[in-house]
């Protein structure tokens, strides 16, 4: 199933935490933002998530876990669900992508994918 097309749109949006960075100890931290819409015709509970972190120097990091930031919300046929979480990088680019594990009514599970994002200081993609 395209992305598009799929009953789960997820949308990404990040912001670099120059607050929280140390660019001299190489620490970048990003911020980002998730919407996740349920377009499909009945409620969807997220399960789990997995994330594939990457970053410019090609090391990975992968992460699964519970839920969202302590949640498994129940999303609703035309509803959406926010939050932000964040990852540290040690350097100023890098990428994720992933998916959230989502469960039926009828206990039915899927994975509704997130397309690859980008994480990048301001300014370091010139």
């Amino acid at each position: 199933m395209n992305i598009a097309d799929h009953p789960i749109q997820v949308k990404v949006r990040t912001e670099y935490a120059a607050e929280h960075s140390d660019p001299a100890q190489d620490r970048y931290v990003f911020i980002y933002y998730i919407s996740i819409v349920n377009n499909g015709p009945e409620p969807v509970q997220l399960i789990s998530r997995y994330w594939k972190i990457m970053d410019a120097s090609g090391q990975v990091e992968e992460v699964r876990g519970e839920g969202v930031v302590g949640e498994q919300p129940v999303i609703e046929p035309g509803r959406e669900h926010f939050y932000n979480s964040f990852c540290i990088l040690e350097t100023p680019v890098g990428c994720m992508q992933g998916s959230y594990l989502m469960q039926r009514e009828d206990g039915e599970q899927f994975d509704a994918p997130v397309a690859l994002f980008s994480l990048a200081v301001p300014g370091s993609l010139n």
